[in-house]
């Protein structure tokens, strides 16, 4: 081994999942569209890292690029997906199906949704087991009922039996979990995973998730629009406009101070009881139509810094120990989130 190749595999092995410009264009009636382009993250061992975004920036469309849930035909995806040394981009099916559910696992945004309604909670989470450990039904019942202790469901046992449209929204999010743990994966991606629930139930969940992935040293990108749970769980946040990511860094850096005109804006957008009245803030316009982006900055329409130069493609560069993509980010003083 050379002594330059040394450190450069040393670093890869720092990191669970390597995005490397990955591109995605969907079809619909209309033709073809890239939803995605040249995202390039990664996620390291034990971390939680977060992904923000207004909807339409392309969020959910990552995470289900990574574990290619798009519909084969009407999907072109390229670059690369670093995983466990293979690329999921252009891994087989064959392979993507021994890694969904045992080393990758999804909560996805609506459980109603998500489970099947036609088999029980059980049924459900055992078939996940025995695809992936070739158990008996018996004992994959067994760890689902067990699989549903972890989660906090009072008698686990008779849970199992019941079908999802029998269980509160509460507790078909802690199934989700059940589920998605049940082979302790070693990336979680939980898009959105406490939306349709109230305030108190998502405190619980949120704990419950992130109390589970500590322990089974499971890593997580959480996709959320909740600033403050970044805030309060995350080790790095990225932000994602129009397909694009537009800054990453540490979450203390980039909350306190965004570099990115439309992070700020995220960051001013959360509520503070010190604010005067009429003092919610939010950013003008709306996430443009991928079918109809702007040159340069996708951002530019909204952005109340944009000059002639913001036409001109913009780069994501490191500024201020952050990867930003603004050519006015050093020039800026922006504000953060309230303290």
């Amino acid at each position: 081994m050379s002594a330059m190749a040394a450190p450069a595999e040393a670093a890869a092995s720092n990191r669970i999942l390597e995005i490397r410009d990955l591109n995605l264009s969907l079809r619909d009636d209309h033709g073809w569209v890239q939803v995605l382009n040249d995202v390039s993250f990664s996620v390291r061992p034990n971390e939680i890292l977060g992904m923000v975004g207004e909807s339409g920036s392309g969020k959910s469309m990552t995470a289900l690029s990574i574990l290619r849930l798009h519909a084969k035909r009407d999907a072109q995806l390229s670059g690369q997906i670093q995983f466990d040394g293979h690329n999921l981009a252009t891994a087989s099916e064959g392979r993507m199906r021994r890694i969904r559910g045992r080393h990758v696992s999804m909560i996805f945004q609506e459980p109603m949704s998500a489970l099947d309604p036609v088999f029980t909670v059980g049924e459900q989470i055992a078939e996940t087991v025995r695809r992936h450990f070739g158990v008996s039904r018996k004992e994959a019942f067994e760890r689902a009922v067990a699989a549903l202790d972890s989660v906090g469901i009072a008698s686990p046992r008779t849970c199992a039996g019941l079908y999802p449209m029998a269980l509160s929204g509460g507790m078909r999010q802690r199934v989700m979990i059940a589920m998605a743990l049940v082979c302790e994966p070693k990336l979680l991606l939980a898009d959105e995973p406490t939306t349709a629930l109230d305030v108190t139930i998502q405190a619980q969940i949120m704990d419950l998730l992130l109390e589970l992935a500590q322990k089974t040293g499971t890593s997580v990108l959480l996709i959320t629009h909740d600033l403050g749970l970044v805030a309060e769980t995350c080790d790095r946040v990225i932000t994602m406009y129009a397909g694009q990511i537009v800054e990453e860094g540490r979450v203390r850096d980039v909350i306190s101070n965004p570099q990115h005109p439309y992070t700020a804006g995220l960051m001013r957008s959360i509520p503070d009881a010190h604010r005067p009245r009429g003092g919610l803030s939010s950013i003008a316009g709306r996430v443009p139509s991928f079918r109809n982006m702007p040159e340069g900055c996708r951002f530019r329409p909204r952005c109340e810094f944009v000059e002639a130069a913001c036409s001109q493609t913009q780069r994501l560069t490191e500024t201020g120990g952050h990867l930003v993509r603004c050519h006015r980010a050093r020039q800026l003083s922006l504000e953060g989130a309230p303290a």
